[in-house]
């Protein structure tokens, strides 16, 4: 009877030790969010993105979505994507008219709009080394923007501090 439950009490931890290295190793595979993107107004009012991938790293997937609040998942309601790939450094553009190179197909109105939740991002996919450049924002985030400023990692912040916050991620 000991022998049977000494195996049982084996096999639990062999399985509980399984479980915890398939996790650890399914962690190691996902792209991580890092701060490498920010949105800010330019001096005529316009939004703005800034995109800053790390050093010569090629990004792809660039993409704006704009959700009503408390819509959850559902579907996105404004903004556009991009399905270009190979695309390399740093890119500055209207937040709703991204570089015409990128093919972007739009969705709904080209504006921010009330009472949304916006998330720009793009994707650096490479086996052990992947990263979302991602920064959420609403309109009325960027709407209290000191001259400036751009929002991005969750809060306002000079440009100069998000190209040391990029730097610093990279």
């Amino acid at each position: 009877m000991i022998g049977r439950q000494g195996a049982a009490a084996r096999r639990r931890a062999a399985g509980l030790l399984g479980g915890g290295c398939g996790l650890l190793l399914l962690s190691g595979c996902a792209a991580v969010d890092l701060p490498l993107a920010a949105v800010g107004l330019g001096p005529d009012g316009v939004p703005y993105a800034l995109v800053r991938p790390c050093g010569d790293d090629g990004y792809q997937g660039p993409h704006l979505d704009g959700r009503a609040r408390g819509a959850g998942d559902g579907p996105a309601t404004t903004g556009w994507d991009a399905r270009a790939e190979g695309l390399h450094g740093d890119a500055r553009f209207p937040l709703f008219a991204p570089p015409g190179d990128w093919h972007a197909r739009h969705r709904g109105k080209q504006e921010l709009q009330p009472r949304h939740t916006y998330v720009l991002g793009f994707g650096h996919y490479v086996t052990g080394d992947s990263y979302n450049g991602v920064v959420e924002f609403t309109s009325e985030q960027i709407g209290r923007l000191r001259p400036g400023q751009v929002r991005a990692d969750g809060r306002p912040m000079s440009r100069h501090a998000f190209e040391r916050l990029a730097e610093d991620f990279c």
